[in-house]
C-alpha cells in the first residue's frame, strides 16, 4: 500500500491507497487517529489527482468527488457507506434515517457503528449523518472539523 500526507484546512489529511484506488483517508488528528502501517511505501505522486480534487472541495468549487474508493469493509459496512455517497452535498440524513433507507430500520446502532469505522471520510461523506434531534454528534475528526465541513457544503463559505 501508498500513502500520502497533505496539508488541509482541517489538520493534515492521511491518503492510503494502491496508487490507483483510494483505500484510506484518515485524520492526522481528532478523535479518531491513525498512522500508516511501517510496511506502507510514500508516494505522494500517487495521490496528486486526490490531493487535487479536496483542495478544489475545500474551496468550494467541487461537489462530487470522481476518484476510485474501495473501503473494503464487511457486507453491511459497504451498505452503509455506499447510501453515505447518495446524501447530496449540503444536506445532512439522521441515523435512523439512514437505516430506513438502506432496509433496516432498526439498525440505528449498527449503522452508527459502520459510519464511525468510515475509512475514507469526506469523500465518503460521513460527516453529513447528525442525530435524530438535529444534533451533530460523532467525528472522528472532531466536532469542530464536522461542523466546518457542513458550514463550507451549506454554502457559508470556503474553507480555503
Amino acid at each position: 500500500m501508498r500513502y500520502t500526507t497533505i496539508d488541509s484546512p482541517i489538520g493534515s489529511l492521511l491518503l492510503g491507497g494502491d496508487g490507483t484506488t483510494l483505500r484510506r483517508l484518515w485524520f492526522v488528528r481528532g478523535r479518531q487517529v491513525d498512522a500508516p502501517d511501517p510496511s506502507w511505501t510514500e508516494d505522494a505522486r500517487a495521490f496528486r489527482e486526490v490531493a487535487a480534487q479536496l483542495a478544489a472541495y475545500f474551496a468550494g468549487r467541487l461537489r462530487t468527488f470522481d476518484v476510485p474508493v474501495d473501503p473494503g469493509g464487511t457486507a453491511f459496512q459497504s451498505r452503509v457507506w455506499r447510501a453515505l455517497q447518495d446524501i447530496p452535498y449540503g444536506e445532512t440524513e439522521s441515523y435512523g434515517a439512514l437505516a430506513w433507507r438502506i432496509g433496516d430500520a432498526k439498525a440505528v446502532r449498527a449503522v452508527g457503528l459502520a459510519n464511525g469505522a468510515n475509512p475514507i471520510s469526506i469523500i465518503i461523506p460521513c460527516h453529513r449523518v447528525i442525530g435524530s434531534n438535529g444534533s451533530l454528534i460523532g467525528y472522528g475528526g472532531g466536532l469542530p472539523t464536522k461542523r466546518a465541513l457542513l458550514s463550507l457544503e451549506q454554502g457559508q463559505g470556503a474553507l480555503i
